[in-house]
């Protein structure tokens, strides 16, 4: 009887260390890629597993009750850019990690940018079976996210979301202080993307923008035709960047000992030359 004890003691022991490491991350950290959460993946008991499903669900069902008019303005843009339905920007969005981002972008005087990625990830099935190592299977599929922009390597589509001011976001004038844009560099194509989307849409944009704030002669203000001369010319430095890189002269792997393994004295090296 006593050993049993210990027993059952050492399991509740082994299992609520689980769980801690777990949830050192939140519930949702677990179904999502380690390429996106920047952590190394955590192998779990079955029943630490279903323990922590059970949790994003419930996380899951809280975001989506929190959901208004602000947030599926932001979803029916994404929806549109991408080619995504709603429901499946909506599921992606409710099970992402950093969903807290999307009400720090709406508070007054919040963060001024909110990043989406659309693009292949490693992504594993934790439904399988582990491996003999312990393991999980991984496959590459396409999946959105949210993104500081700078922990992952951006290979798809960006879907960006900017603020005009500090006003607070709310469901009356979110179409007005939200911007919403998309750069597609498929393919790591970073360079092209941003020379297309600048050339193609911001500066047509600007050149046809009537109201300029403040600068009241508009577009014959001289520091208006500046910007609009400098924003011309840095669109042409990356298209040069663009045609250099792909027009490099790619130089042949020379397996140089075979030209310096018979070199006895100068002339030989005047020869091999």
């Amino acid at each position: 009887t006593e050993s049993k004890h210990r027993r059952r003691g050492g399991d509740l022991k082994t299992r609520s260390t689980e769980l801690a490491s777990a949830a050192t991350v939140s519930p949702l950290t677990a179904v999502l890629p380690a390429s996106t959460t920047g952590k190394k993946s955590i192998v779990l008991s079955n029943e630490t597993r279903k323990e922590l499903f059970k949790q994003a669900k419930v996380t899951k069902e809280e975001r989506r009750a929190q959901i208004d008019e602000r947030y599926k303005y932001l979803i029916s843009r994404l929806a549109d850019g991408i080619g995504l339905s709603e429901q499946q920007v909506e599921k992606a969005v409710i099970s992402d990690d950093k969903f807290q981002f999307i009400e720090q972008f709406f508070a007054p005087a919040g963060i001024k940018k909110l990043l989406f990625f659309y693009q292949n990830v490693l992504q594993q099935k934790l439904n399988t079976s582990l491996r003999s190592d312990g393991s999980t299977k991984s496959l590459l599929q396409k999946k959105l996210f949210i993104t500081m922009g700078s922990t992952e390597d951006f290979t798809g589509t960006c879907a960006f979301f900017l603020r005009i001011s500090d006003k607070v976001v709310t469901v009356s004038n979110v179409s007005q202080e939200v911007n919403f844009g998309i750069i597609d560099c498929t393919n790591g194509n970073i360079l092209e993307g941003l020379e297309f989307f600048l050339s193609q849409i911001m500066i047509p944009a600007l050149k046809s923008q009537q109201n300029w704030g403040t600068v009241k002669e508009g577009l014959k203000n001289s520091q208006i035709q500046d910007f609009l001369y400098s924003v011309d010319k840095f669109v042409g430095i990356l298209s040069s960047s663009r045609q250099n890189i792909e027009d490099k002269i790619q130089l042949t792997k020379v397996d140089i000992d075979v030209y310096v393994s018979n070199l006895q004295n100068p002339s030989d090296c005047i020869t091999a030359g």
